[in-house]
């Protein structure tokens, strides 16, 4: 039965594929050879299960083996425009001549069949070892040929086959022989197959040009079909290769074994992929987005590239503008002097400046005149006379100071590339993160530097039922965003990556908190049933009591003699809760010596209230009569409401016949901050560990009334409520 099954699945399968419900174009890719990017021409399988067509595997090896010979030269890859070998798949070639594996052993040029045993894949880019018999020892693809030749004649609708025998004109085939590899029209098919003949009872198809040979002989024993499948190998053999072959000592299975096995995996396979549609469409949807995703964000990044080099190109105009200013300004002012200078020394020749005007003063005949203006004059030609004997120009013709050293600035603009990423990876604060209400999620940079313009924080529910995961996404300006309407009893995982232009961070690392497993019940303490202001403190907002141990309490002991006097002091929560579960936590301080908490019933308050003053324990009383293992039981039994003990950063699981009985396996670590879960409906009590929200304890609790959350302090204690989560919550942990 299992097998007609397994039959009718793969059947309907095919039968999907022959009436074209799976599109034929759609698998187009997988028909496609990996080397010359065509359709398939008589494939064959290599040890690595990737199809290449026949030619292309011998065009590849003799590329293969003339660039052994040749050394690697880019010529030998020129004698077949067919195939196209990749530079990655040259190189790996390179890298086999180098290291002394494939020894070329020559060959003529008119060779049909390549030597070389080591082929490199065109598909998986390794390097397959084909063996002795190099191509012989490969298989046809036979399935994949008449896959092929299903998509040929898809796509070439309108084309006829035409008869291979009619004369001219010849006419349109009707069927085709497999035994005789030919087409015929209906007459030429009567005229060579004639009735009571041999040929009478070959195989006949409708009209196609893939003629598969009907037994499949072993490439190593040419004259043997094979009947066996090679598990180890992975290929089918025939009974001489387990005998004495290359698979004797491998692990075989008959060919009908291996038929029915792969058959159902491979129907198993498609079947399942065919029922994950919705999924596939879902990621080829979310593709699609990053496609647009990428389109938008490549765009950006030109963008801002071609923005970043006009802004460099802006400096660099501004500096040349500048240097060329100092170059004209210098130039301007020693042309000035050199110009001056000239018209100096163009004075000192006869009649003209300096000369000529010394000539004319020479022919003054009055004394007195003379000597007035030859003086000075006598001074100037002295002057002009010196600077003749030490000749040197006013101003250096050189501009040396002028030249602009760009050695450093080339070499930074050589090296200028894309940054991997210009921000810093941010992190989750798990410490400043909490999980109540609502979950609020804070983050930091580890440089302390806001480089990004905007975070977007993702989310997702741990579902082990989903195999897909699909993550929400908040766009975030702050570091930190509050979310609600989370799932209660929970896990989520939470990452966060930061954004400024289209450069981004990569994500942080998954932070997974889990929620509350109720929702949170809102109360304050209660000021007025049964609060003792003398022995306790609250807050002005009753989020917050503290127990006072003053005067009062050494006054107490001043009438205990014997015995261990305490006191407890109970306080409990302004609003009751009648149905539902419920959960609320608070945190007890580190100093605290004894803390009670759990929940008392309405009808049980009066008597709670009533058991608070002055509780003498009988374990110490002389003339009790108890023993001194009875404490607990007494305690027990007499409880009117149901509490844990706290104190000493120490959470003490209560004495029940499921406890323990090691005391010391009964003390846990006291956490940060407590957690209590009230299920009415079962009523269950349970104490978890708020920050993890673990269950540390859980114990049965009559709800026949109304129930309240009830703290007893003891000496130097104090419990503080947690602070339900808001918006303007995230906000004040920001400023922080």
């Amino acid at each position: 039965m299992a097998v007609a099954a397994d039959g009718s699945r793969f059947g309907y399968i095919l039968d999907l594929l022959k009436r074209e419900k799976v599109a034929i174009k759609g698998i187009e890719r997988e028909l496609i050879c990996p080397a010359c990017k065509e359709l398939f021409t008589h494939p064959l399988i290599l040890p690595c299960q990737h199809n290449v067509c026949h030619k292309c595997v011998k065009e590849i090896l003799f590329a293969f083996e003339d660039s052994l010979a040749d050394g690697g030269s880019e010529s030998s890859n020129q004698s077949s425009p067919r195939i196209k070998i990749s530079s990655s798949s040259m190189d790996r070639i390179d890298r086999i001549s180098r290291s002394g594996f494939g020894v070329y052993t020559g060959r003529k040029r008119n060779s049909l069949t390549p030597r070389s045993s080591l082929f490199p894949c065109p598909g998986c880019q390794r390097d397959i070892d084909l063996g002795e018999r190099g191509i012989n020892g490969l298989f046809r693809n036979l399935t994949l040929e008449t896959i092929v030749e299903r998509y040929r004649q898809a796509a070439r609708a309108a084309i006829a086959i035409m008869c291979d025998f009619c004369k001219p004109p010849p006419q349109e085939s009707t069927k085709s022989c497999m035994d005789c590899s030919a087409s015929y029209c209906n007459e030429c098919f009567k005229i060579h197959h004639p009735w009571g003949t041999v040929k009478a009872q070959h195989e006949y198809v409708g009209p196609t040009t893939n003629f598969r040979p009907k037994i499949l002989m072993c490439p190593e024993h040419e004259m043997e079909r094979v009947n066996m499948y090679c598990e180890i190998c992975r290929r089918p053999v025939c009974h001489l290769c387990k005998l004495g072959g290359c698979h004797a000592n491998h692990r075989v299975t008959t060919i009908s074994t291996a038929y029915k096995t792969l058959k159902e995996k491979l129907s198993k396979d498609i079947e399942y992929l065919i029922s994950k549609e919705s999924q596939v469409k879902a990621r080829i949807t979310q593709l699609d987005l990053l496609l647009k995703e990428t389109e938008c964000n490549s765009e950006r990044a030109k963008e801002e590239a071609s923005q970043s080099f006009e802004k460099l190109s802006h400096v660099l105009e501004e500096k040349k503008s500048a240097a060329l200013r100092a170059i004209e300004a210098s130039k301007n002012l020693r042309l000035e002097k050199l110009q001056m200078q000239a018209e100096e020394y163009q004075g000192l020749l006869e009649n003209n400046g300096l000369v000529g005007y010394a000539q004319e003063v020479l022919k003054e005949t009055d004394p007195s005149c003379f000597v007035q203006t030859a003086k000075q004059l006598h001074v100037r030609i002295q002057k002009a006379t010196e600077s003749l004997k030490s000749f040197k120009p006013a101003a250096e013709t050189t501009f040396e100071d002028f030249v602009v050293d760009i050695a450093k600035q080339e070499e930074i603009l050589g090296d200028l590339s894309f940054h991997p990423s210009g921000l810093e990876i941010p992190e989750i604060n798990e410490e400043q993160s909490k999980m109540y209400n609502k979950a609020l999620i804070s983050w930091e940079c580890p440089g302390k530097t806001d480089s990004a313009d905007i975070y977007v924080l993702e989310y997702h529910k741990l579902d082990r039922e989903e195999e897909s995961t699909t993550w929400q996404e908040i766009e975030v300006c702050s570091k930190s965003k509050v979310i609600s309407d989370l799932d209660d009893n929970s896990s989520y995982a939470f990452r966060v990556r930061g954004y400024k232009g289209s450069i981004s961070s990569p994500w942080s690392r998954e932070v997974i908190l889990r929620t509350p497993p109720a929702p949170v019940f809102s109360f304050l303490f209660d000021d007025k049933c049964g609060y003792n202001s003398e022995h306790l403190l609250l807050n002005p907002g009753r989020t917050s009591v503290e127990s006072r141990a003053g005067f009062p309490l050494l006054l107490g002991s001043e009438r205990m003699q014997v015995g261990c006097y305490t006191t407890l002091d109970y306080i409990i929560g302004d609003t009751g809760i009648a149905k539902g579960q419920h959960f609320w936590a608070f945190h007890v301080e580190a100093y605290s010596y004894l803390v009670k908490v759990g929940v008392v019933s309405s009808n049980k308050i009066q008597k709670l209230f009533h058991n608070t003053h002055d509780v003498t324990s009988p374990r110490y009383e002389q003339d009790s009569g108890h023993d001194s293992g009875s404490e607990d039981a007494f305690f027990d039994s007499s409880q009117p409401f149901t509490l844990v003990t706290l104190g000493m950063k120490k959470f003490f699981i209560p004495t029940t016949p499921a406890a323990p009985k090691d005391p010391a396996s009964r003390i846990l670590p006291l956490p940060s901050c407590l957690g209590i879960c009230l299920d009415c409906d079962k009523g269950k009590l349970g104490f978890y560990d708020a920050g993890s929200m673990k269950c540390l304890y859980e114990c049965e609790v009559d709800c026949s009334g109304i129930m309240y959350p009830a703290f007893a302090l003891m000496g130097g204690a104090a419990v503080h409520l947690e602070e339900a989560v808001t918006a303007k919550y995230g906000e004040y942990h920001d400023d922080i």
